[in-house]
């Protein structure tokens, strides 16, 4: 697989994430392949994705160095140009990195030589009544102490505009979009749609659309599902909702999920994965939906999820369920699987090429 040039987006507060980044340059240089930081404050502001990547020369492998929240940040520049993105793990409780740090000029070899697995996930995108913006109040409020906010979405110039349809915005969001209270004493209220459909009206601390990717994340925590990263749908979940009914809602990919302030309602910030990009009022919406394209996430073998959620959230066995021992594989894997099983996503057998080490 050709790799013309890389962008790293590092995550400068850890050592050996600088050091990491290191290792990557050097493997450009040796191979002849460019090199670039991108996602960096340059004079003091940040820039859209698409000034990021034209000033980082259009790379076409985007590798980031950190945790989730810098993964998140390339993926971000990685979907504006339907580029790969590798994503070197440094966090603590990630789900989205893919590789250890001392092994990066390996996955480099691996993503040079075409030994890899690309995972189209799923993105989600946004219509809002009006465009996003952050008042100049709020983003001084907000940017002490942890620099400047992403400029406001633009407006995706090829979509249909109209009054009843809104503006479609050029933003896409791996994890969430959260649409949350701004003042401490006071719930926001909101109309909840399923495909077009009122579902409640409800007064919550926040409400979120989540990927399956990003059912691990903030949903997680605010007590919605753990859905595989393989799965297609949204994922609604209500924070801290002052009703009886607080379940999260699994809508199929082709069903948008809408929220409305309601008119008695305080405002609300609006957050596309992690980032604060805009402030609506009583009355204003947004609609949020799959995006016509995927993330491109370059895995060096088969990902072992459920591995990965036991480990990364501790879970441990129910007390009583351990008189009996650590419990058996389900399946020894011992051998290929029959024909009636051949098609399911099961771990490979030991000699198996795609096993993972």
């Amino acid at each position: 697989m050709t790799v013309n040039r890389v962008g790293l987006v590092v995550h400068g507060g850890r050592a050996e994430a600088v050091a990491a980044a290191r290792e990557v340059r050097a493997w450009c240089d040796a191979h002849g392949v460019g090199c670039a930081d991108i996602d960096v404050w340059r004079e003091g502001a940040r820039h859209s994705a698409r000034e990021e990547l034209d000033s980082a020369g259009d790379p076409d492998l985007i590798v980031t160095l950190g945790g989730d929240g810098t993964f998140l940040r390339g993926a971000r520049l990685a979907a504006e140009n339907d580029a790969l993105v590798l994503g070197v793990d440094l966090g603590r409780v990630g789900f989205l990195t893919e590789v250890p740090a001392p092994a990066v000029r390996a996955a480099l070899d691996a993503v040079r030589e075409g030994r890899i697995h690309v995972e189209n996930r799923m993105l989600l995108t946004l219509r809002a009544s009006c465009r996003l913006k952050v008042p100049p109040q709020m983003e001084a409020l907000l940017s002490h102490g942890r620099g400047p906010l992403l400029p406001p979405p633009p407006v995706r110039t090829e979509c249909e505009a109209g009054a009843d349809w809104g503006v479609a915005l050029d933003v896409t969001a791996l994890n969430d979009v959260v649409l949350e209270k701004l003042s401490r004493d006071r719930q926001v209220s909101v109309g909840v749609y399923l495909a077009g459909r009122l579902l409640a009206s409800y007064s919550a601390d926040a409400l979120l659309v989540a990927t399956p990717t990003g059912s691990t994340a903030y949903s997680f925590a605010a007590g919605g599902p753990v859905v595989s990263p393989r799965a297609e749908g949204l994922v609604f979940t209500p924070v801290a909702p002052h009703m009886v009914f607080n379940r999260s809602v699994v809508a199929a990919p082709d069903e948008p999920i809408a929220l409305r302030v309601l008119q008695r309602s305080g405002r609300a910030a609006v957050s596309v994965d992690g980032q604060l990009r805009g402030v609506l009022g009583p009355g204003d919406w947004i609609g949020v939906y799959a995006a016509p394209r995927r993330l491109k996430a370059v895995r060096l073998g088969p990902m072992d999820f459920y591995g990965r959620l036991r480990e990364r959230m501790n879970l441990t066995d129910a007390p009583a369920a351990l008189a009996d021992g650590q419990a058996a594989p389900l399946w020894p894997v011992t051998s290929p699987p029959p024909g009636d099983l051949a098609h399911l996503a099961l771990p490979p057998a030991p000699g198996d090429p795609a096993r993972p080490s």
